[in-house]
């Protein structure tokens, strides 16, 4: 281990996947193909709803918050990720560990909230359609995703900048390939129970909580979709809340993996596949699982391309 008089290391070692050295050039790869395809993808989204007339309601208002979400999200760890990956010295400075952390978490926090507040969206939709437009207006969807953008990156905000507070002792090795706040307190010497406790607590009200509301959403959805006499709008209103339904799904699942429970107890490469999950896969596939499952996504994107290609 290296050791430091210092406060803090002048930079991380991210030691990553050198137990399976095999297992760097295949994620190399998968990477430089998969970034790529995410920027576009979300670019796209970003484009057709705000271009196309159609598109112009809270739903997809909400989709375009999510996509420049998920922008900010990858870009913030996957560049690092290739040069460590493409190279011998796997390192990242202190302060560019510092904004990686501020940055992936704020984003990944606040994503928790929008996507609990499109499932409250496709709620109202669905149960309460003859008051939609009156309760989803456009003073309140700008106010609700001012507040979940303040309030996600609050939560974040605070408890990565407790955790940057602990003694680390002069190790700079995070067995990790990227700065998390688990990684972060499992390294950590001295007294640290507080900060697991803390990290708890946020999680329960960022990710346990949001989940709840999501679930029970879809359970009053459920009820009233049961409730439609035709088989066309009981498709159409699966067909709007399937896609945000798995988005929540692959999303969720590895993020409570890893967070609701103690950092102690992580195991050794659990932290780098669930990062790879939600940092990486899960954002490439949004803006695909909207896209092939929504008509008018599908048709906006479509005449998008029509109007580029004519144009040349």
């Amino acid at each position: 281990m290296a050791v430091s008089n210092k406060s803090h290391p002048e930079e991380f070692i991210l030691l990553g996947f050198a137990d399976h050295p095999w297992l760097e050039l295949p994620l190399f790869v998968i990477l430089l193909i998969t970034y790529p395809m995410a920027m576009m993808g979300n670019i796209a989204i970003i484009l057709v709803s705000t271009l196309d007339p159609k598109l112009h309601s809270p739903m997809y208002f909400f989709l375009t918050n999510l996509s420049f979400l998920d922008m900010c999200y990858t870009t913030s760890i996957v560049p690092q990720m290739l040069v460590n990956l493409g190279s011998s010295k796997k390192t990242i400075s202190y302060m560019g560990c510092v904004v990686q952390l501020y940055v992936f978490h704020s984003m990944g926090g606040t994503e928790c909230l929008l996507l609990t507040l499109m499932s409250l969206d496709r709620y109202v939709a669905i149960c309460k359609p003859l008051h939609y437009t009156t309760i989803m207006n456009r003073r309140i969807c700008l106010l609700l995703i001012s507040i979940m953008w303040l309030s996600g990156m609050t939560f974040a905000i605070s408890e990565v900048t407790v955790t940057l507070q602990l003694p680390l002792c002069g190790v700079n090795k995070l067995d990790h390939v990227l700065c998390e706040i688990p990684v972060l307190i499992k390294i950590a010497c001295g007294e640290k129970h507080v900060n697991e406790l803390m990290l708890s607590v946020v999680c329960i009200f960022i990710v346990a909580v949001p989940l709840c509301l999501i679930l029970a959403s879809y359970a009053c959805i459920g009820q009233a979709v049961l409730k439609i006499k035709s088989s066309e709008g009981r498709k159409k209103a699966l067909g709007t809340c399937s896609s945000h339904l798995l988005v929540v799904l692959l999303f969720f699942g590895p993020g409570i993996t890893m967070y609701l429970q103690p950092p102690s107890s992580i195991s050794m490469d659990q932290p780098k596949f669930m990062a790879l999950f939600y940092g990486v896969v899960t954002p490439t596939l949004n803006p695909f699982i909207y896209t092939l499952r929504n008509k008018d996504v599908k048709e906006a994107l479509g005449n998008l391309l029509r109007k580029i290609f004519s144009s040349k």
